[in-house]
């Protein structure tokens, strides 16, 4: 039964002072025994729980308060994607007996939980069941049974694949073992890995200085191919590539093998670098030992589909290449934006803290710039007479 209109809703709260009764408590639940008609002709009876809950609505806050819209999120996933949920089914289903009939969403909820591949505090066991049970998450892939054909760009540089990877288990600076995770660049005509490195937090903060380091590498592509992860549909991702240029194209849903260059690379990276006995006391010595790794031996080994070393193939194309020269203007282009509003005494909130102003306008918003892990303004608690370095700057006049 759909939900009554708020023409159905005053009518129940009108009988309230028709019918008999010594106290509104009397009244009210006398009126959850009554049968009402809406505009339909649909028969609509209400407890008195209900009732008394829009009572008070309309006391408070008048009809608009008795008149409840929808949720604008309703149907949205708003801390873990269904793109999230289905890499950690992969990673855990080779943990379980084969047989005709996948396990239990309830023994993968808690193995996912158990190994660190998803957390309570992000999914709750009702809704990872509804994940897999809106989009077939536990299916056979139809995908693996399409026809594809072998393809590669013409030139370096022309596409780039990027992906994420969970790594293995590493020893967190507070105490205790984190999982890490591996966020990849590739390059589709050479081959080339671009950039890779471990991140304990798969955010936009490790996206984005994933991202920046592989520009400064290896240039700037023409084209970058992302799936639907959380990370690669933000705005920050969207703006970055707006600003050097650069196509952001996203696959369908469940369609990892589009992007099969990078997906075979982390099979590359499980069987020959992850195999091996890694020192594994911090983060940064798992990323030095990967960064030797890829430097030292998989773009100086010769490719077996291209009959070349990686990074021969491609230096050929080098003039091509539209190189990023690190430097402060550059890293502009990395920047998160978002508008403020300045106030009387002008200052204006951002992330939690407070800053001034460099210089006191009349205008009452401004753009605000934020290096990831480096605010480039001035708190006021820690300011001076006047700010010597600044992100904020004026909103131009529309």
């Amino acid at each position: 039964m759909k939900q009554p209109s708020i023409y159905t809703k005053m009518k129940v709260l009108g009988a309230i002072d028709v019918v008999e009764g010594r106290t509104r408590d009397a009244r009210i639940k006398k009126v959850a025994e009554m049968i009402f008609l809406s505009e339909e002709g649909e028969q609509y009876r209400f407890t008195w729980r209900t009732i008394q809950t829009w009572y008070y609505r309309y006391k408070n806050q008048g009809i608009t308060g008795v008149n409840t819209s929808k949720r604008v999120d309703k149907g949205k996933t708003r801390k873990v994607t269904p793109e999230e949920v289905l890499e950690a089914i992969n990673l855990a289903l080779p943990h379980f007996h084969k047989s005709k009939k996948p396990p239990q969403k309830s023994a993968i909820y808690r193995f996912c939980i158990e190994k660190g591949l998803l957390h309570a505090s992000s999914i709750a066991p009702t809704t990872f069941y509804r994940f897999v049970r809106e989009y077939e998450l536990l299916k056979e892939d139809v995908s693996e049974n399409r026809r594809r054909m072998a393809f590669s760009m013409q030139y370096a540089n022309q596409l780039w694949q990027a992906d994420t990877m969970f790594g293995p288990m590493v020893a967190s600076p507070p105490g205790g073992k984190r999982a890490v995770k591996l966020i990849a660049f590739i390059d589709d005509a050479s081959r080339v890995l671009c950039h890779g490195e471990f991140f304990f937090d798969e955010n936009v903060d490790a996206m984005v200085r994933s991202l920046r380091a592989a520009f400064y590498k290896r240039g700037v592509p023409e084209q970058l191919l992302v799936d639907n992860g959380s990370i690669y549909c933000s705005q920050e991702i969207t703006l970055i590539c707006a600003r050097v240029g650069c196509i952001l194209r996203h696959t369908a849903v469940r369609d990892a093998a589009a992007k099969g260059k990078i997906e075979r690379f982390f099979l590359r990276v499980r069987d020959q670098f992850l195999s091996r006995h890694l020192d594994l006391s911090s983060l940064e010595q798992l990323n030095k030992q990967f960064t030797l790794w890829v430097e030292h031996e998989y773009n100086a080994t010769e490719h077996s589909t291209l009959g070349m070393k990686p990074i021969d193939r491609f230096g050929m194309d080098l003039s091509r290449v539209r190189f990023l020269s690190p430097s402060e203007d550059n890293d502009e282009l990395f920047y998160a934006q978002a508008e403020r509003t300045v106030k009387k005494d002008n200052t204006f909130s951002f992330e939690g803290s407070r800053y001034v102003k460099a210089l006191a306008t009349k205008r009452p918003s401004i753009c605000v710039a934020e290096k990831f892990k480096c605010v480039s303004i001035e708190p006021v608690a820690k300011r001076s007479s006047s700010m010597t370095k600044t992100a904020a700057s004026d909103k131009p006049d529309s």
